[in-house]
């Protein structure tokens, strides 16, 4: 049995519920699953998991700071291990900008990290106007209406596809 550390970075929320989806198909698999926030992650022993798994979200496109400065400080350790990386972004709802390949998400982060995890995956996210405060709800209905997304505030939009999400977590189960 494994011991695997699942890391998420989320604005939101659904890159957690992500990294849920995946350590219940782990623990399912017979893996040993410890699931953290990046903030919780900075204070662990790294070198106390076998696998290891970041997810992060991309929020005006870019995925947070304190992201690439954990990969940095704990390169060496992330490097020696079996590990994955996924982006969750809206971007990849559409097709031909939802694989590790074609996402621009992704794409970027390969260029601004020297980490090459060993698994990639990339999600498309859900939009929740409701949730929003009103420069986000305004700034995010803006970019769904040059992107031709959804554009009615009062609506929650998701487009993960939770199936592409099991796939996913098989394949990481299995590394």
């Amino acid at each position: 049995m494994s011991q695997t550390l699942v890391i998420y970075s989320t604005v939101d929320g659904q890159t957690k519920a992500i990294c849920q989806k995946i350590k219940e198909i782990n623990v399912q698999m017979g893996h040993d699953v410890t699931l953290v926030p990046l903030t919780e992650a900075k204070k662990m022993i790294l070198n106390d998991f076998d696998k290891i798994l970041i997810g992060a979200s991309i929020r005006y496109g870019k995925h947070r700071a304190e992201l690439y400065s954990f990969i940095d400080e704990n390169y060496e350790v992330l490097a020696s291990k079996v590990s994955g990386f996924f982006t969750v972004n809206v971007v990849a709802r559409k097709p031909g900008k939802n694989t590790p390949e074609t996402n621009p998400y992704m794409i970027k982060f390969l260029q601004l990290s020297s980490w090459r995890p060993r698994l990639l995956g990339v999600f498309a996210g859900k939009i929740d106007y409701p949730k929003y405060g009103f420069f986000d709800r305004f700034m995010i209905r803006f970019i769904m209406k040059v992107t031709k997304g959804p554009t009615d505030t009062k609506g929650t939009f998701e487009f993960t596809d939770w199936e592409q999400v099991n796939r996913f977590a098989e394949d990481f189960s299995k590394q």
